[in-house]
């Protein structure tokens, strides 16, 4: 049987390494050798971080809400059991935004804790409607439409029932809105 050579194969799954390697220091990014070893220690590490990723995150978070906390005079741990025992379930990304944008309304989370910790019943209903009127008074703040985008401008006239409001420029937007 004749003898079949790889070489396109090869050749190919060289540069194929290599083009993953570009912009790596040295001979790394040169030579086929370290560059398909260095990929590899990439991929894992890549692999590892994308987990240490949410943890990071997850640690911003709670640092975030610890602060706002303590401006409420209440730890971290007995505001989270608070909102337990009231039943009221955010996550901590959503407190941790409420705490930076609204710390209004995240002062009326403390409250609901602080309420939950010394046993009164809330009721979840009326969390859930000061929710709603928080969002509304995040809509009335951005009442300068010039200062949205076309993209902001034209989820806001869908939620309204405007029709035609994807083909509109952002003025006519903006007078359809008003």
């Amino acid at each position: 049987m004749a003898r079949v050579k790889g070489g396109s194969v090869a050749k190919n799954r060289r540069r194929k390494v290599l083009k993953q390697a570009k912009g790596y220091f040295g001979s790394k990014h040169r030579l086929f050798k370290t560059a398909q070893e260095q990929t590899f220690h990439s991929g894992a590490y890549a692999y590892r971080d994308r987990k240490q990723n949410k943890r990071n995150f997850r640690k911003l978070w709670i640092t975030r809400i610890n602060a706002a906390c303590r401006e409420n005079n209440i730890s971290y741990s007995r505001f989270i059991d608070g909102l337990n025992k009231a039943g009221i379930e955010i996550n901590r990304k959503m407190l941790s935004e409420v705490a930076i944008d609204n710390p209004k309304y995240f002062s009326e989370l403390v409250k609901y804790a602080n309420d939950a910790l010394n046993g009164k019943k809330i009721k979840t209903e009326t969390v859930k409607a000061e929710v709603k009127e928080v969002k509304e008074e995040k809509v009335e703040d951005k009442a300068d439409l010039s200062k949205l985008t076309v993209a902001e401008l034209k989820a806001m006239a869908k939620d309204k029932g405007i029709e035609g409001a994807t083909s509109m420029k952002k003025a006519e937007l903006i007078d359809a809105l008003k």
